[in-house]
């Protein structure tokens, strides 16, 4: 059998999936459908400062090949996070956790990352920087390199642990934006979020979500995913993971070819509870097929 372990940000993986942000909840929910330290890690729902509601209903919309989701940071903030959703946790992960963090000024950022630092379950930060900067004009940090470095600079300095920044696609030169955030000490990049989508009902007349717009994902991105991973993945020294629209195994020996470290599954676990399960137990016969001795050797050789 295929050696599947990898080291993302020096923490050795059994395997490369990871569950993505904001399709894995806390964990324990998919806990009670198999057992979820089969996978390398997952990155747990977005999590803010403080709680929030969300965007409007609808907040989904279906579409070939994929989906458009506006559900807009719903979460029950950093404190019930740490003491409600961690402890839940643990009680059926032994694993390190990724912390997935949004916020909507750079001392958001830094406060709740501060905060997820200190928790012994997390290993890594992953810090989404393709939420709308409140304080700055409605921009989003992700789509200027000053920005998104600003926010890793500041994050570095209250925390230890690795930290991986998640860029947004909607951009027009993603290696600066990931060159930005390597220079202001990112440990690890995370690419890609979802692309900007919108659907219109036509009985209506409508936009079909309240939110006009939302996040388009699933399989009709993996092409751009792979792209920009490959892209990223060649201008910086530090590791990648890559995600968007990542179905299967065969998907992931691909993403990682093109440069990822560790491959994140994202709209698939919405489709599939199973999904990512599925994909690491498939992944060892993939291998096999294609000659693959071990996953770590095949990074980035394409």
């Amino acid at each position: 059998m295929g050696k599947l372990n990898v080291t993302l940000c020096g923490i050795e993986l059994d395997n490369p999936i990871i569950p993505a942000s904001g399709t894995f909840g806390y964990g324990y929910e998919f806990a009670e459908l198999y057992d979820i330290n089969c996978l390398g890690t997952f990155s747990f729902k977005g999590t803010t400062l403080e709680p929030r509601f969300g965007n409007p209903t609808p907040r989904i919309a279906e579409c070939p090949a994929g989906m458009i989701n506006a559900v807009g940071l719903q979460n029950p903030g950093v404190e019930k996070v740490i003491s409600e959703e961690l402890p839940k946790l643990k009680k059926c992960f032994s694993k390190p956790v990724m912390a997935n963090v949004s916020g909507f000024s750079v001392s958001d950022y830094a406060k709740t990352c501060e905060m997820l630092d200190a928790c012994e379950q997390v290993g890594w930060l992953e810090v989404n920087v393709s939420c709308p900067n409140v304080h700055g004009g409605g921009m989003s940090f992700g789509t200027s390199p000053e920005a998104a470095a600003e926010v890793t600079a500041a994050v570095k300095k209250v925390t230890k642990k690795p930290v991986l920044i998640k860029l947004s696609p909607n951009v027009t030169d993603i290696v600066s934006i990931a060159k930005a955030c390597e220079a202001a000490g990112a440990d690890g990049i995370s690419l890609i979020n979802t692309l900007l989508g919108m659907r219109i009902d036509l009985r209506t007349k409508k936009p079909v979500i309240a939110n006009k717009m939302g996040g388009f994902s699933g399989s009709a991105i993996f092409p751009v995913a792979v792209r920009m991973v490959y892209q990223v993945a060649h201008a910086v020294k530090i590791p990648v993971v890559g995600m968007g629209g990542v179905t299967t195994a065969e998907d992931v020996i691909e993403m990682m070819l093109a440069g990822a470290t560790a491959v994140e599954v994202g709209a698939a676990n919405l489709v599939n509870p199973f999904a990512s399960r599925d994909i690491v137990d498939a992944l060892p016969a993939v291998m096999e097929k294609y000659g693959i001795k071990s996953l770590s050797e095949i990074i980035g050789i394409a």
